[in-house]
């Protein structure tokens, strides 16, 4: 089971701000494939990867990053300074 976090637009377009995930996704990307099968507004959220970033526990990190042993899962769009 994996806490999965939804930040900004991201958090807008499914609905959600967390969820408990039961996955065996492998990776990243593997568990964004199987949350898009779920439903539509999943599908609309991951639509466009390259306006997306991700954070295993709360580390930067990549969406070909395996989810052994990972406890949270965050999804947000890329942060800008100022």
């Amino acid at each position: 089971m994996i806490d999965v976090l939804y930040f900004a637009w991201v958090r807008e377009r499914i609905g959600l701000p967390r969820e408990k995930v039961q996955t065996d996704a492998p990776t990243v990307a593997a568990l964004i494939t199987e949350l898009c099968a779920r439903e539509e507004r999943y599908a609309a959220a991951f639509a466009d990867l390259a306006s997306l970033r991700v954070a295993l526990d709360q580390e930067l990190s990549s969406f070909d990053a395996p989810l052994a042993g990972v406890r949270e899962v965050a999804f947000f769009p890329p942060m800008t300074g100022g």
